[in-house]
């Protein structure tokens, strides 16, 4: 996979491409990053790449030239069309589901944009994707683009060692990840669930699903709306309002 970032603060980008999973990712050739600064591409001799907004109002716009120049540049470089991202508290809401989606790309262009907006021409004409990763506000894109990119490049195929840990993920099943423990099995009294220990896999992998059932009902129930739940588990869940 290939990921372009476009921004004004292209040293922004140097500690979290360079570290961890992404890091590994690279050295695997399982991703490729470019980060641009888009203000290479301004036309103005005094590369400015944003204007007061016509009918006037608080913040700068960034203009359309520069960030269309360097979209069209950066597609003839490539030899596969990509998908281009604006994100921008306007966007769908970022989820696994969408990652999953977006990890089928062969190429990704994100548009990181600061001051009070885009040019709405750039939105109409370039982006195939808005991204948003919440209902706030942040300074630029650039941290919400690699927010995005984290999430989609470790489900590329041998990024991570263990195959099975994406689709286990919070959210990946639909719910969230049961808890986890490791040794000692007794810390200052603080005792592992003894199921865990018992090696019993099938009554581990009950308790896995009970435990993610629950941690999604009290933390985030609104998941369940839209969750299969089988007979059973309605059952426990009604046992848990009935309790509460």
């Amino acid at each position: 996979m290939k990921i372009d970032f476009m921004t004004l603060f292209p040293e922004m980008f140097n500690g979290v491409l360079n570290e961890s999973i992404l890091k590994k990712a690279q050295e695997k050739e399982a991703v490729e990053f470019r980060v641009i600064n888009f203000r290479d591409y301004s036309s103005n001799k005094h590369n400015t790449v944003d204007d007061y907004p016509y009918g006037g109002g608080a913040g700068m716009v960034l203009k359309p030239q520069p960030i269309f120049d360097a979209v069209e540049d950066l597609k003839k470089q490539s030899d596969t069309t990509p998908k281009v991202v604006l994100v921008c508290p306007q966007g769908e809401r970022f989820t696994q589901a969408k990652a999953e989606q977006l990890a089928t790309e062969d190429h990704l262009l994100f548009i990181c944009g600061h001051y009070e907006g885009y040019d709405e021409r750039i939105r109409e004409h370039l982006v195939t994707d808005e991204i948003s990763i919440g209902d706030f506000v942040l300074t630029g894109g650039e941290l919400a683009s690699m927010v995005i990119a984290d999430s989609v490049v470790r489900l590329l195929p041998g990024v991570l060692g263990n195959e099975d840990s994406p689709i286990l993920d919070s959210y990946s099943s639909g719910l969230l990840e049961h808890p986890h423990y490791t040794r000692p099995a007794d810390f200052r009294g603080m005792k592992v669930p003894e199921v865990l220990l018992s090696g019993n896999h099938k009554k581990i992998e009950e308790w896995r699903e009970q435990e993610s059932l629950r941690r999604t009902f009290t933390r985030r129930p609104d998941l369940l709306e839209s969750y299969p739940l089988t007979d059973k588990q309605k059952s426990i869940i009604k046992r848990w309002e009935n309790e509460n």
